[in-house]
C-alpha cells in the first residue's frame, strides 16, 4: 500500500504596485473591468468628455496596467448642495476591486481626490452611500465624514445595449471640510 502523502501548501507573499492617475480615453474600456460594469460604459463615456470641459476628473487605480479601482469627481451640479463649481465638490462612483480591498487603497484614492479638491480651493466634499453599504459607510466616517442628509438615490442610466434602467438605492449623503 502508498504512503499517503501530505498536502502541499505554498505560502507567496505578493507585493503590488499601485498608480493614482486620470483617466485617458484608452482607458475607458478598463474602466468597465472585465464586464462587471459594461452596463455603464455610455455613463463612463458622458463623464470622459465631461472631464475635457473641466466638469469633472476620473481617476483610476492602475496596477500593472489593470485598473483596479475608481473614483469620479463632479465639480458643478445642478444640486449645489452637492458640487457648487467653487467651494463644493463631489466624490462619486468609488470602487475598488473586491480583490484589491483592505489594502488601503480606497483610503489612497480619496485621499488624492482629496487632495486635488484642497488645490483648486474647494472646502467641502460630499459623497453618497448607499444605506445597506456598511462598509463604504464606516471608511467615509473614518476618514471624516459625517452624515448629512438622506436621498432617495433615484436616478436611470442608458446601459451599453440602449436599454433604460431606473435606479432606485437609498443612500446617506455625507459632507467632510477640507
Amino acid at each position: 500500500m502508498a504512503e499517503a502523502i501530505p498536502p502541499i501548501i505554498s505560502v507567496i507573499d505578493v507585493q503590488m504596485s499601485v498608480m493614482i492617475r486620470t483617466v485617458e480615453r484608452n482607458d475607458l474600456p478598463a474602466l468597465e473591468m472585465d464586464g462587471l460594469f459594461v452596463k455603464f460604459r455610455n455613463l463612463f463615456r458622458r463623464a470622459y468628455r465631461e472631464q475635457s470641459n473641466g466638469r469633472r476628473l476620473l481617476l483610476m487605480a492602475d496596477s500593472n496596467g489593470v485598473a483596479v479601482g475608481r473614483l469620479f469627481i463632479l465639480f458643478v451640479s445642478s444640486d449645489h448642495a452637492i458640487a457648487d463649481g467653487h467651494n463644493r465638490a463631489y466624490l462619486y462612483s468609488f470602487y475598488i476591486l473586491s480583490a484589491f480591498r483592505g489594502h488601503g487603497i480606497g483610503t489612497h484614492m480619496v485621499n488624492y481626490a482629496e487632495g486635488i479638491l484642497r488645490e483648486r480651493g474647494f472646502r467641502y466634499v460630499t459623497i453618497a452611500v448607499a444605506k445597506d453599504n456598511a462598509g463604504a459607510l464606516r471608511l467615509y466616517e473614518r476618514l471624516g465624514y459625517t452624515r448629512v442628509r438622506e436621498d432617495p438615490g433615484k436616478w436611470s442610466y442608458t446601459d451599453h445595449l440602449g436599454k433604460t434602467h431606473r435606479v432606485h438605492e437609498p443612500c446617506w449623503i455625507l459632507e467632510k471640510i477640507l
